[in-house]
């Protein structure tokens, strides 16, 4: 059972440490308490202080700890939750970056010996910035807050800001946006460390809306592979903002200033696919995302992820994947709540609304 350890801090806000929390205790349990089968919890979750003393968050909360930093015990990941200035004070003086990280400073060693240990170091929205003021994120991308990506790129000259991913993955380091992106952070960590069907029924048991703002984001922390050819992630960016587009080959390597030939081995050697492969494989990523949240037609679903061509869509779609986009909306959307009256145990159970699955 892997350790996960949610920091309370002073200042910022309680749901970004209170709501992926509530996702690691309940990955395993509250989807397997609804639906009559026995809860096999995923994580051991810790919450933790400096001092082990409650952290105000804002003047109407306060966060009691399980216990001080000094006595967790080896985590395997530890999540930063959004912290530094209490919304009275934003209110009164704008948000200061050198106070956020003055206010809860202390923590930054601990952050830079549990990354030396091993431990994967997530955090959301301001708290990137403790992760940036540990020289976790140098040299690699990151994000936070949409309205504070300028502040941050000013004092963390170093790190490659990227504003227009939700999350971020860099290996052992991962951050996220604004408030709700706890929980897409979260819930991130749950796949990759738990799988998506536990993911996908943790948050159908809390309901939370899942995907709700992935989109290229989510993709490209799937598809990334880390290397070192800057004019290949140029490639692959430029790729992740017009992948709904028509792309040619010969258009992507002119815009990095390639010849389509030198283009395609260098963007194989660096991210293991071909430019097409890597092309069709966002899309059918995104195309996932999009049945999952059940809102569009099949053929709305291919035409949002850039294929006309519906029947060529519903082939691609079941090489990658298996099965045909129908089954996979059928097997991974997100249900309306469980009825209490649900068949304990079985595969079949009642929704609102009348529905089966």
């Amino acid at each position: 059972m892997l350790h996960v350890v949610v920091l309370f801090l002073n200042g910022g806000c309680a749901s970004t440490a209170l709501l992926p929390m509530e996702i690691f205790r309940n990955t395993g349990v509250l989807w397997n308490l609804l639906t009559g089968r026995i809860p096999q919890p995923r994580f051991r979750v810790t919450t933790a202080t400096l001092q082990g003393t409650p952290a105000v968050t804002d003047r109407l909360v306060s966060l009691t700890p399980s216990c001080s930093v000094e006595d967790v015990e080896r985590p395997d990941i530890v999540f930063v939750p959004a912290g530094g200035l209490p919304l009275d004070t934003m209110m009164q003086s704008g948000y200061d970056i050198d106070s956020v990280i003055t206010c809860n400073a202390a923590i930054i060693p601990w952050l830079k010996k549990w990354s030396a240990d091993g431990a994967k170091i997530a955090g959301v929205c301001s708290g990137v910035a403790l992760l940036a003021e540990a020289g976790l994120l140098d040299g690699r991308r990151a994000t936070t807050h949409w309205g504070l990506t300028e502040v941050y790129r000013r004092r963390f000259p170093d790190v490659d800001w990227q504003p227009d991913y939700l999350i971020t993955d860099a290996g052992n380091v991962l951050c996220s946006g604004g408030i709700n992106s706890a929980a897409d952070l979260s819930l991130y960590l749950v796949e990759r460390f738990a799988g998506r069907d536990l993911a996908l029924e943790c948050a159908k048991a809390l309901l939370i809306e899942m995907p709700r703002t992935w989109q290229v984001a989510f993709a490209d922390v799937i598809l990334r592979k880390v290397h070192r050819d800057e004019s290949i992630q140029r490639a692959q960016d430029w790729v992740h903002r017009h992948y709904r587009n028509a792309i040619g080959v010969d258009a992507i390597a002119a815009k990095v200033g390639m010849s389509p030939r030198n283009f395609v081995r260098r963007f194989k050697d660096a991210t293991g696919h071909t430019p097409l492969s890597y092309i069709h494989t966002i899309r059918i990523t995104m195309a996932k995302r999009l049945l999952e949240d059940g809102r569009q037609s099949i053929q709305e679903v291919s035409q949002a992820v850039g294929y006309e061509d519906v029947i060529f869509f519903r082939d691609l779609f079941k090489r990658h994947t298996g099965i045909c986009p129908t089954e996979y909306r059928s097997r991974f959307g997100t249900p309306a709540m469980v009825q209490p009256g649900s068949r304990p145990g079985g595969r079949s159970f009642r929704l609102v609304g009348g529905s089966r699955v």
